[in-house]
């Protein structure tokens, strides 16, 4: 199955008001790997940002005269995702903005709904945690997942975070490192994306830095489980 995992940042946060898309972003995954690839793009809104979404995302209205518009880009972006399930947290935020931007550029393009299936992943995580938060940054500190280079709201390092939190809900197995920094001053990120396995043919012997890797993922699972994670005992029981 080909997936991909989505986030947008906006002018702010309602629709209704005429606000606009000023980043969208996304990452590839085809039977819960990784594939390297990505897209994103930031986009001039033609109205300027709320001071809230400023503080939020850190980008200023003068970071985005001279990116496209949403008609510029709309093409690619649909070949992108076409076919694919999205993976969003609170999908309806992000595909209301969608939409509306998909009616501006004309009928033909239809909705999100013609394009793709999609999945929200704030639903699972209520479902599962029920009464706890569930915010992606509540998310990554249950589920283990570093989120340490996330000091502001930016669509492909959110996106990047969701592939992780995605897999750490539905099997347990989380990507080991972030792979890539960005901030808007540096455009359209270069994504390494690192491989997961979700089965094995044959046996691997890992090297030095993968155990090393493995060690801290399992000290991050066990400060979130509040001791030995289930992870931990496994291992243990091996040795």
């Amino acid at each position: 199955m080909r997936q991909i995992v989505l986030d947008t940042e906006t002018t702010g946060l309602e629709v209704r008001q005429g606000h606009r898309l000023i980043e969208i972003a996304c990452v590839e995954m085809f039977e819960r790997r990784p594939t390297g690839r990505h897209y994103q793009t930031y986009l001039n809104p033609d109205r300027l940002i709320d001071e809230g979404a400023k503080q939020v995302t850190g980008i200023e209205d003068e970071f985005l005269l001279d990116k496209p518009h949403f008609n510029d880009v709309v093409e690619e972006f649909l070949a992108f995702i076409d076919g694919a399930e999205l993976i969003i947290h609170n999908a309806a935020f992000d595909v209301g903005f969608l939409d509306a931007e998909l009616a501006r550029a004309g009928e033909h393009y239809g909705r999100i709904a013609d394009h793709c299936s999609v999945l929200d992943t704030l639903v699972m995580a209520r479902e599962r945690y029920p009464g706890q938060r569930n915010s992606l940054d509540a998310l990554c500190k249950r589920l283990g997942v570093d989120n340490s280079a996330r000091d502001l709201h930016g669509g492909l390092i959110d996106a990047q975070l969701l592939a992780e939190v995605y897999l750490a809900m539905t099997s347990g197995q989380v990507v080991l490192d972030l792979g890539f920094e960005s901030s808007p001053e540096q455009g359209a990120a270069k994504v390494v994306m690192p491989v997961v396995l979700d089965r094995r043919p044959r046996v691997l012997r890992a090297d030095a830095n993968e155990l090393m890797a493995h060690e801290r993922r399992l000290d991050a699972l066990d400060k979130s489980a509040g001791g030995a994670s289930v992870w931990r005992k496994e291992e243990n029981t091996r040795h």
